[in-house]
């Protein structure tokens, strides 16, 4: 029995993508604190009931857009993979960064909402992220040191590149200096990569 399925709905963006879109073009409009979860819904052009079952919250939102941007490095290391690790983390950070770019005034502005506290649970998955699709192992003890050690140069990183408009050259730099610390650091605690 042939399927019932349509192109059109094979292609169609998920719901979260749709609704993740619409909040990041509001926030750029309006201060994150003033945008509710209906006002992304009719911006989307789905109904509340339905994102509200997918999303019960913005923070959700931001989940699904955390993950947009993760995997955008993730594909960056299968089809650009360094020799060396330094250079492989690199890129990653590098990749998820230009991700963010084309919406970075709606990222800041969300930042400056929500503050660090609230990006706190999805720091520690992107540097574990960053880390893995760098081939850095993030198990066990000396894993557990390497992704809190990344959380921390990720953190600081973001704080750069909130600042950093233009060509990203303090960004780079900052990435650069951060990840070389990070791997002198990891060394001395016997957990370098």
């Amino acid at each position: 029995m042939p399927s019932t399925t349509t192109v059109t709905e094979t292609q169609a963006p998920h719901l979260l993508d749709t609704a993740a879109d619409a909040a990041l073009a509001l926030a750029e409009e309006r201060l994150w604190a003033d945008i509710t979860l209906r006002d992304i819904a009719v911006a989307a052009g789905v109904t509340f009931a339905d994102l509200y079952s997918k999303a019960p919250g913005k923070a959700a939102l931001l989940e699904r857009l955390s993950a947009r941007f993760d995997r955008a490095a993730l594909t960056t290391a299968e089809l650009e993979p360094a020799a060396d690790p330094h250079d492989r983390l690199f890129e990653a950070v590098m990749a998820r960064l230009e991700a963010m770019e084309p919406h970075r005034a709606a990222l800041v502005a969300i930042g400056r909402s929500e503050g660090l506290a609230a990006l706190g649970p999805r720091l520690p998955r992107t540097a574990r992220a960053l880390l893995e699709a760098s081939g850095i192992d993030t198990g066990g003890l000396k894993g557990a040191a390497r992704i809190a050690t990344m959380t921390a140069v990720w953190t600081r990183i973001l704080v750069v590149w909130r600042d950093d408009e233009g060509a990203l050259n303090r960004t780079m730099a900052e990435i650069d200096m951060q990840l070389k610390r990070m791997r002198r650091g990891l060394e001395r605690v016997r957990a370098g990569y």
